[in-house]
């Protein structure tokens, strides 16, 4: 798919501010532009957002009910009730549970964890789960990255003498849970100043206030644990702005020099071991394994894998998790390749229809909320993608840059059985007999409230480069801004009228690939750079014609050397 290439140039005020704030700056100019794109407006605001810390942190009490919760808990521990940590089978939940469980752990030891199977239970507070803490005699469950909309699940835990403290972050209804405590920054007329944590971000605030109520003041048992944030808030793709930001410039430092046991042999079997880890490490491959947990098996095995303080059982869970994330791959293969032929069958790619509903009863429950965002990504389309479970049929639904899914599916909760989430992916359940009618009315309200320019993808450039600006004063910089993530995304150049060297060649098993080797018109500085399954520009590249590039800057590290490699997003001819 053609995508449009968007730069937005500063207005005139944003002008201004960048001309002032380019004084501290003047030895590397676009740096002072790329920070006025993020909201940094003075010295001040870059130092802070340079340099990340724990004091720029938000008071916890500042968040509803936090008193409340904090009360609750006290009250547990001083009458030594058995408490239960529950949470959602994906990451955002097992970490959440990880680190809450491995924090009380610290002064209270009647505790327990729980994590409902996705198959059997599905997703959120489940009676089974009610039940079990029943036998074990829990007075106490605090519920993370879930339970918002569990009204009658907590009704039924009350009625045999269980609290609640609920821990979400995703949009809650009108009518909420009657629980001891809701943590929820998403609250309606919550005054909390930062509302995107992710669920480990508002567990780990939760800890926090209990730390601070209690009177201690060591807090490295709890910045001990940011390695496990830094992975929630990276997996759970949340903005990577304010406290997420902080909180996950500081979990990368952990998990690169002293990360937990568990988390350290994920890295071992990801092949990141003596290697810088990034964001974008922790989004292909550590939380995709930490995912295959829940999505294969069980979800407690990962949690299992998190707390533990053994080195053999975690090295043996890490590999049966890799089985996992293995087995996924296969799984999320072939689904995908079934949708498509599908979708080819009933000829609905070129359609004219703006969404994509489809269901097939035989699917794997654990692999369509990836094949929904296979099919987002390929087609560039809302989709929802629906199997058959307990009866139901189950799915996931992921969204396109710019249009919120959760309203569309919104739109149609009265077909619905259940469904939540957030802006950009929906988990729903519903009758089979009523997914004909679900997907009229899903394409009726997208088809009438999506935007023209939302259906096409949009490379939004942050700022044009010569090859002279590329310094390593400037790189320097650039590394400055991470980690990255929505809100900060690592940024997008663009270089126009670029040539081949000479020495440009095709590479990979087929030849799919471009090596670059490029010059651009104002300057004889050559970089190097590669352009991945972009073979279709090959032989007007070789033709000695220029060319523009879409690009963002990586860091190569080989035998102890270090070079410069321009990661080609998009190649397009030179008007």
């Amino acid at each position: 798919m053609i995508s449009k290439w968007n730069y937005l140039p500063l207005t005139s005020e944003e002008q201004k501010l960048e001309t002032e704030l380019a004084k501290a700056f003047a030895d590397c100019p676009p740096i002072s532009e790329l920070l006025i794109q993020r909201g940094i407006t003075s010295i001040e605001e870059s130092e802070k957002f340079f340099h990340p810390s724990l004091s720029d942190m938000h008071d916890p009490f500042l968040m509803p009910d936090m008193d409340k919760a904090v009360e609750r808990l006290n009250k547990a521990l001083g009458r030594k009730e058995r408490i239960m940590i529950y949470g959602d089978y994906d990451v955002d939940g097992t970490t959440s549970v990880a680190l809450v469980y491995k924090y009380l752990q610290n002064y209270y030891s009647n505790l327990e964890y729980y994590i409902p199977t996705r198959y059997e239970e599905g997703y959120g507070i489940s009676l089974k789960g009610i039940d079990y803490a029943l036998s074990k005699d829990v007075k106490l469950i605090i519920v993370l990255d879930c339970g918002i909309k569990a009204i009658e699940e907590i009704k039924y835990a009350k009625e045999h003498g269980i609290d609640f403290i609920i821990c979400d972050h995703h949009v809650p209804d009108d009518v909420l849970p009657d629980a001891a405590a809701i943590l929820n920054p998403k609250m309606e007329g919550s005054t909390y100043p930062y509302s995107h944590l992710s669920g480990c971000g508002v567990g780990y605030k939760f800890m926090q206030a209990f730390s601070q109520s209690n009177g201690l003041n060591d807090n490295n048992d709890l910045e001990n644990l940011l390695d496990l944030v830094a992975v929630s808030i990276a997996a759970d793709i949340v903005p990577m702005t304010g406290e997420n930001r902080i909180m996950t410039y500081l979990g990368l430092k952990r998990l690169n020099y002293n990360p937990s046991v568990g988390l350290r042999s994920i890295i071992k079997i990801c092949n990141l071991a003596h290697k810088e880890i990034t964001i974008s490490d922790v989004i292909f491959k550590i939380g995709p394994r930490i995912n295959a947990s829940g999505r294969m098996q069980s979800g407690m095995e990962a949690v299992e894998l998190l707390v533990t303080k053994d080195i053999a059982e975690a090295n043996l869970r890490s590999q049966n998790i890799d089985q996992y994330n293995k087995d996924r791959k296969e799984l999320d293969k072939r689904i995908t390749e079934e949708a498509n032929n599908i979708l080819t069958e009933r000829c609905e790619i070129n359609s004219g229809k703006k969404s994509i509903v489809i269901y097939n009863k035989d699917w794997h429950k654990g692999i369509i909320g990836i094949v929904a965002s296979r099919l987002t990504e390929l087609y560039y389309k809302p989709a929802v993608v629906l199997t058959y479970a307990d009866g139901m049929a189950t799915g996931s639904s992921r969204s396109v840059q710019g249009f919120d899914i959760y309203k569309a599916v919104e739109n149609a909760r009265d077909l619905l059985e259940n469904f939540g989430g957030h802006t950009y992916a929906v988990g729903l359940s519903l009758k089979e007999e009523n997914i004909p009618e679900f997907t009229r009315r899903f394409e009726e309200y997208v088809a009438s409230t999506i935007q023209p320019n939302q259906l096409t993808p949009v490379v939004s450039i942050d700022a044009y480069l010569d090859f002279s600006d590329i310094t390593p004063n400037f790189i320097s910089y650039l590394k400055k801004l991470n980690p990255f993530g929505p809100g900060n995304l690592k940024p997008l150049f663009c270089t126009k009228n670029v040539i081949d060297y000479g020495t440009s060649k095709l590479v990979g098993k087929k030849l799919e690939h471009i090596k670059l080797e490029i010059v651009d018109n104002k300057s004889n500085i050559v970089l190097n750079g590669i352009a991945f399954n972009m073979a279709d520009n090959f032989n007007y590249i070789k033709e000695g014609k220029p060319f523009d590039i879409c690009y963002t800057i990586e860091e190569n590290k080989h035998k102890g050397n270090t070079s410069i490699q321009l990661m080609i997003k998009e190649i397009r001819i030179s008007k």
